[in-house]
């Protein structure tokens, strides 16, 4: 019988799982793809994980982190954890995520056991089912046909080619990454898994983290016409925070709808917000993230 090569949701879930090295303290590591630095989403997903590690008998209901230096995609990362609280409801972690001696990222999370509550809700978005719309891979090749020969550099294209555990598809017409144009600072995209999960609320909590780090900052581009950053060197982006706050069970393995705005941009940061909906229509998500968008020329002699 012919063994089966690891997906790429295989991968992301081995990614999560982190060597416990002694108590408090864990070990991620990074896939090996041509990355100059580690993907935010990644980092915030691990971190999650390291804390719920340390959680018993309750979920996670909201995190705060900031991305403080570029993570090295290339050696392990280093998640300690403090025990700074537990209550009786509410119990609350810290934390720190360490290459080379030096802190990279820094998380709080808050865990709650289970409680009755009001309940209510913004209303879900209109959107076309995700079926009837293309997926990650056929975007990509799209793009991949476009590009000259010249314009296809190494990091390019291995960002193309590289196998994505997270399916995402664009409610909107594509943007052109070429001419990209401008568009209202909103969008709305489908997200899921690409792949099935392990029954574990933690895991799917740390899914939607990993998945809630892509396109949100590009939203903050849309009314400016500028394209991606792998496309675009004249622009520094990167994500310098982000808070999530989980409002009900859902599934990372089930299609959500991921709804996005910018409301404002200013001092070369976007902030963002979003929402991710269930296909019959729970809030199960919300997110705000401020990130770096940064003219090239004026990045000198800063951090």
């Amino acid at each position: 019988m012919t063994k089966r090569s690891p997906s790429a949701v295989d991968l992301l879930i081995s990614i999560l799982d982190l060597e416990e090295i002694e108590v408090n303290r864990f070990r991620g590591r990074s896939p090996q793809e041509e990355r100059q630095r580690v993907f935010g989403g990644q980092v915030a997903g691990q971190a999650l994980v390291a804390a719920g590690r340390t959680i018993d008998g309750r979920d996670v209901h909201s995190l705060h982190a900031y991305f403080l230096r570029p993570g090295d995609p290339s050696i392990p990362i280093l998640y300690e954890v403090d025990r700074i609280r537990d209550g009786r409801s509410f119990a609350t972690r810290r934390v720190v995520a360490i290459q080379r001696g030096e802190a990279i990222f820094h998380l709080s999370a808050s865990f709650q056991t289970p409680e009755r509550g009001l309940e209510h809700q913004l209303e879900m978005p209109q959107a076309p089912d995700p079926e009837s719309l293309p997926d990650t891979e056929s975007r990509m090749r799209a793009i991949l046909k476009r590009i000259r020969p010249d314009q296809l550099t190494k990091e390019l294209k291995a960002w193309i080619d590289r196998p994505r555990p997270i399916d995402v598809r664009l409610v909107d017409s594509p943007r052109d990454p070429f001419s990209p144009g401008k568009r209202p600072p909103r969008q709305l995209v489908w997200v899921r898994a690409n792949g099935r999960l392990p029954d574990a609320p933690l895991l799917h909590h740390c899914v939607a983290a990993y998945a809630s780090d892509m396109t949100l900052l590009d939203t903050a581009t849309l009314p400016h016409g500028i394209s991606w950053a792998f496309m675009n060197p004249r622009y520094q982006m990167a994500s310098l925070d982000h808070a999530m706050w989980f409002h009900r069970s859902f599934r990372a393995d089930e299609w959500l709808l991921y709804a996005q705005e910018s409301p404002s941009s200013s001092k070369a940061r976007g902030f963002t917000t979003g929402h991710m909906f269930t296909r019959d229509g729970r809030l199960v998500v919300s997110v705000a993230q401020e990130g770096l968008i940064r003219p090239v020329g004026r990045a000198k002699g800063r951090s």
